[in-house]
């Protein structure tokens, strides 16, 4: 482990790469460790007042196409007096060699320990990149805890979806930002600039306190918990007088006036996603009650269609990229994707540029749609999500769709020349039965036969992928218990015979799914308290490495884990996952302010048990959630009534030097 050390921080940091590149041909796909893409910036250390490293801890290939990540490297690098490089979790076979020959922590930009630099940002979409952050923390030569740091250490701050409740890392990070990041990352970086220019006066603790004070950025050692005999918390409060009791999200409004990433990074190595990606609005309200997201990203805020058809025309002519993602929670929602889909498609037409919409209510698509996003012929794979198998479940997680709904939908897919969908659901839901889940056979049988019958061809697919439900903080199941993994792979075994009961409507169908087990280990993190902190610490020091991925995924090594480290505590993994919460429990989160009201969202969650629909609010009167009068927000909804420009059709992309040949 990494001993506390205060050596200063270098006034200028030296690259890593003289050490790193004779290791990179003895491990797998060693460019990705390299940098030098198209869209990356390497900036002088020594003109920089604040530098950052920014992470999305997982590997290259997944953490490259990252959205956020992206936007907050232009917005930081943007910045004259600013620096910003990117970092990535590496593979365990190149971390074995760096531990073996003193290689720290590097940014791919300019291959620069991250331990210099002034804040290291880490960006979190799923809490099973926890174990990541910290072999990244101690390969920096990071102490661990946070408790242990200097004043040469980076600050260390979370964000992103699974930061809004980051508990469970509570003793590893020093701050956390709920929220948006664009404005946050600016004023973070005037905080820490101004505490530099001062001669950074009272340490790291001045620093710290500082951010905690702007009542959007939480400092976890500014708060102690205090628990009841049964192992609940009683309540969780500030240890000094001149810190908020609660911490707010922040919500960037205007997204016109962030139109981001304008350069997009184009990666050297295959990555998950290979295209430009404009998101078209943030924030749902359909209230899908198990959905996080929907949650804390509210009000909804359009982009316009002006500025999208701008976006994408500089977006592709810097990148190259020959497909468009138009990106949101449920991008057919925007209140004109009719015209941003016609515009694009015609302003592309004859190109080989492609339109998806990675998101698809079934409800929001229909055929005129279908026809622009196959205007040029290709057609990238549709996913629509009922998420649940029965009507009755349906209601319960208030996704409002029907059985002919979908239907009607997937059959004007094959019917525009579409062979393969891809249909959604969970298992595990709140008052779930088997019963439930194998309506899903039904559906998915239902799907085939229609789809022959309208095309007159049996040369149509259908894939069937199911996750695991996973209850979130600041959701109406934030109380609900979760089924053990061995009911949910009871359930898959019995939806997977259903399916191919039908021989001749199995062979069209795929099945895909997740076991139970990663959900569970991911509940235990999603809903965990500080104490859940040394059970990832355990888990790490046994190996634990890349828990998003199954191949490395080990159930037993936490479960392990959790026996060995929780009973000091009184608590066990059962009593976060499988035990259900009460009204008036205090939650890990309840200092965490996502403008969502928790009586309202208690309410939600009774709605839910009683089967009752709640409607969205873009279109129905307020129903009091809690959010726009709290975050002092509004929704920001079209139509603006005008026409993507330019109009003018694009005969043959330009391309950039490095994207021809």
């Amino acid at each position: 482990m990494s001993a506390p050390s205060t050596t200063p921080r270098p006034a200028a940091a030296n690259s890593v790469w003289p050490r790193l590149e004779p290791l990179l041909p003895q491990v797998t796909k060693p460019i990705q460790y390299v940098g030098g893409e198209l869209g990356a910036v390497v900036k002088d250390w020594d003109a920089a007042t604040v530098r950052w490293a920014l992470m999305y801890p997982d590997a290259y290939e997944v953490g490259l196409p990252n959205q956020g990540v992206q936007i907050l490297y232009e917005v930081l690098n943007e910045l004259p007096d600013v620096l910003a490089e990117r970092t990535y979790a590496v593979w365990p076979d190149l971390e074995k060699l760096m531990r073996a020959h003193g290689v720290p922590q590097f940014t791919v930009d300019a291959h620069r320990p991250v331990r210099d630099f002034d804040v290291f940002g880490v960006s979190f979409s799923t809490e099973l990149g926890y174990t990541n952050l910290l072999t990244a923390i101690d390969l920096a030569g990071i102490p661990l805890l946070a408790a242990d740091r200097t004043d040469a250490d980076p600050v260390i701050v979370a964000g992103g979806h699974a930061a809004f409740n980051p508990e469970p890392i509570a003793d590893f990070v020093d701050a956390a930002v709920l929220g948006d990041g664009e404005e946050a990352v600016l004023e973070i970086t005037a905080i820490v600039r101004e505490w530099k220019a001062e001669g950074s006066p009272g340490g790291r603790d001045e620093l710290l306190l500082r951010l905690a004070r702007t009542e959007s950025v939480y400092v976890p050692r500014f708060y102690d918990v205090d628990y009841l005999p049964d192992g609940r918390i009683q309540r969780v409060v500030p240890n000094r007088p001149d810190v908020p009791f609660r911490v707010h999200k922040r919500t960037t409004m205007d997204l016109d006036a962030w139109p981001y990433p304008k350069k997009p990074l184009v990666p050297l190595a295959e990555t998950v996603h290979e295209r430009y990606a404009v998101e078209i609005f943030r924030g749902c309200t359909r209230g899908c009650r198990f959905c996080q997201a929907g949650m804390i990203t509210r009000p909804v805020r359009e982009r316009s269609i002006t500025t999208v058809g701008q976006m994408v025309k500089e977006g592709l002519e810097f990148s190259g990229f020959h497909e468009v993602g138009l990106l949101s929670l449920s991008s057919a929602d925007h209140s004109e994707i009719g015209d941003m889909c016609s515009g694009l498609a015609e302003q592309y037409a004859g190109t080989n540029v492609s339109l998806s919409l990675p998101s698809t209510r079934v409800d929001a698509f229909n055929i005129d749609l279908a026809q622009e996003l196959s205007r040029n012929g290709r057609r990238t794979g549709l996913t629509f999500a009922p998420e649940g198998g029965s009507e009755r479940i349906r209601k319960v997680i208030n996704k409002m769709v029907s059985k002919e709904d979908l239907i009607r939908t997937v059959v004007t897919a094959y019917s525009n020349g579409w062979r393969q969908v891809k249909l959604y659901f969970m298992c595990g839901l709140p008052t779930e039965t088997d019963e439930d889940v194998l309506e899903i056979a039904d559906m998915a049988h239902e799907v085939i036969r229609a789809g022959r019958a309208a095309t007159g061809s049996k040369d149509i697919r259908c894939t069937v992928s199911i996750g695991g439900f996973v209850p979130k903080p600041h959701t109406p199941f934030q109380w609900a218990s979760m089924e053990r993994p061995e009911v949910i792979d009871g359930r898959l075994k019995l939806l997977k015979q259903a399916i191919n009961s039908d021989r001749s409507l199995g062979r069209a169908i795929g099945f895909r799914y997740h076991d139970g087990e990663p959900s569970l280990i991911e509940g235990l993190l999603s809903r965990g308290d500080r104490r859940v902190g040394a059970v990832i610490r355990k888990v790490w020091e046994n190996g634990g490495r890349f828990d998003g991925w199954s191949e490395h995924f080990s159930y037993q090594r936490w479960v392990d884990a959790a026996a060995e480290v929780l009973p000091a505590y009184g608590v066990d993994l059962d009593w976060y996952t499988t035990r259900e919460r009460e009204e008036l429990e205090v939650l890990p989160w309840d200092h965490l302010d996502s403008g969502l009201d928790k009586d309202w969202l208690w309410q939600d969650w009774q709605d839910s048990l009683s089967e009752y629909e709640q409607d969205d609010c873009r279109w129905t009167p307020c129903f009091d959630c809690g959010v726009c009068p709290s975050m002092d927000t509004e929704i920001q909804i079209g139509p603006t009534g005008r026409k993507l420009l330019p109009l003018t059709p694009v005969n043959g992309l330009k391309l950039p030097a490095a994207a021809q040949g």
